[in-house]
């Protein structure tokens, strides 16, 4: 799924059979621990890896709230659960459960273990005004809403048949529990195409083209039950050219799987992720600016603001993001280019917190970690640098061979050895530095004969040949 704004890519989504995200999910679970120590549980809900349920996750009727309670006078090890996930599993860790459920529709978030009734905060406050009256006429005693931001200028009648379709899905939900054994799933959220429609599809939003008819008739039919007016905005892509292609999204998802992004200005910024966080370099590049340096810096700051964000977002990047720009001596235009940061994420959907800039030029932010993100979704690490972007050098690698061929000829017992190299190593090995071969052959008496093996080997590949 791709996101155009002013016809560039700003959201990209991938999901591969077998690896779809599961965020809204919800689980009959069963407690496996309970862990005092991290004030937290696992909880077994079918996966291969235990969901992660923090002590502040743990909410609901009859459930007691405060800063006093602990996860071990909540849950009990066995104890079955039902829980939701808000965090994919990533890297070592199992996904992230809460026991505060919802169900998000097309104009609000059906909670209904409360009932309370709220207003998106990302509306305007005469929309919010309007909305909130509308919460107030509504009958709230079989649970508790949110109206979303997609809510924006819907009717009145529209919400409330949201909240009936909500409501009769909860009661699936209710039933499938009653009769489930743990674990279990007993709602799946939708599909990623209905749930970008669902979310994003507004008054404000142009077409959503589609490539695949199966496709077009399910989201038109999912339009046609929570949003009729909005199902003439689905229309059916029949050109030549694939629909990415033509869009250019393509091409954009290439470029957003590398660590450098050109900026218009010729600067540019590096991304480069860690294990703790993801940090962002932003250097000057071929742009020299005309007169004073600080109004070079300022400026190549600013324009990075702007493909950061684009990046963060196209990316989806989460966690704990630092950013290195270029150092400025004036606090104002610190705060310039930090105001200009914060403009931009402004756009973002995704809940985001950034401290100020320190003197050196660095900013801390959060941006929300829901989903792998799109570098997990379609790459894969190295087999051969495992990760690391990095492999032993040929120098390095031909020193840990005669290294290595030293020990097999001092322990074998015949006469000869005959071993397959990587070609590079080979050819240094029976020529300018053949020397290192008589060396060995001269100090233990036994013939080296030297192989080459296929150009796809590692660098310090070394295998025995049978005789």
């Amino acid at each position: 799924m791709a996101l155009l704004e002013a016809g560039l890519p700003a959201e990209l989504y991938v999901e591969r059979p077998g690896r779809a995200s599961i965020v809204g999910n919800i689980y009959k679970g069963r407690v496996e621990n309970v862990l005092a120590g991290m004030d937290a549980a696992f909880v077994d809900i079918g996966l291969d890896r235990n969901g992660f349920l923090y002590v502040d996750e743990v909410t609901g009727p009859g459930v007691p709230t405060g800063r006093s309670r602990k996860i071990t006078s909540l849950l009990k090890g066995g104890k079955e659960v039902l829980v939701q996930v808000v965090r994919d599993a990533m890297g070592g860790k199992g996904p992230r459960l809460t026991t505060q459920l919802s169900i998000a529709g097309r104009h609000l978030v059906y909670l209904p273990q409360t009932v309370t009734s709220g207003v998106s905060r990302r509306l305007g406050d005469v929309e919010r005004e309007r909305l909130r009256s509308i919460c107030r006429d509504i009958d709230a005693v079989t649970g508790g809403f949110v109206i979303r931001t997609a809510a924006e200028g819907a009717g009145e009648e529209a919400i409330r048949r949201d909240l009936r379709f909500l409501r009769r899905v909860w009661s699936g939900v209710e039933r499938r529990a009653a009769t489930s054994s743990a674990p279990s799933l007993l709602y799946a959220e939708a599909e990623l195409a209905i749930r970008s429609v669902r979310d994003l599809l507004g008054l404000e939003s142009a077409t959503v083209l589609v490539d695949d008819e199966k496709l077009h008739r399910r989201l038109v039919s999912y339009l046609r039950i929570v949003a009729p007016d909005l199902a003439g905005r689905i229309e059916r892509y029949e050109g030549a050219v694939s629909l990415f292609e033509r869009f250019g999204v393509e091409a954009e998802l290439k470029k957003a799987l590398e660590r450098r992004v050109d900026l218009p200005s010729g600067g540019y910024i590096v991304i480069d992720h860690t294990e703790a966080m993801t940090v962002i370099d932003v250097n000057t590049g071929r742009y020299v600016g005309r007169r004073y340096l600080e109004d070079t810096t300022v400026k190549t700051n600013v324009e990075a603001c702007r493909e950061i964000v684009r990046q963060l977002r196209l990316r989806d990047i989460g966690g704990i993001i630092v950013i290195d720009f270029i150092d400025m001596t004036s606090r104002a235009n610190r705060e310039a280019v930090l105001l200009a940061l914060q403009t931009e994420l402004d756009r973002d959907r995704t809940k985001t917190y950034v401290v100020e800039i320190s003197p050196l030029g660095l900013v801390e932010m959060t941006r929300q970690n829901i989903t792998r993100g799109l570098r997990e979704a379609v790459t894969m690490s190295c087999p051969r640098c495992r990760g690391e972007g990095h492999v032993l050098s040929e120098e390095s690698a031909l020193i840990e061979v005669v290294r290595r061929i030293q020990d097999l000829v001092q322990s074998a017992v015949s006469s000869g050895v005959r071993v397959e190299v990587h070609p590079r190593i080979a050819a240094e090995l029976v020529s300018g530095r053949s020397r290192l071969l008589l060396q060995i052959e001269g100090g233990t008496g036994r013939r080296i004969l030297v192989q080459t093996a296929d150009e796809n080997v590692p660098l310090d590949h070394l295998a025995i040949v049978p005789d």
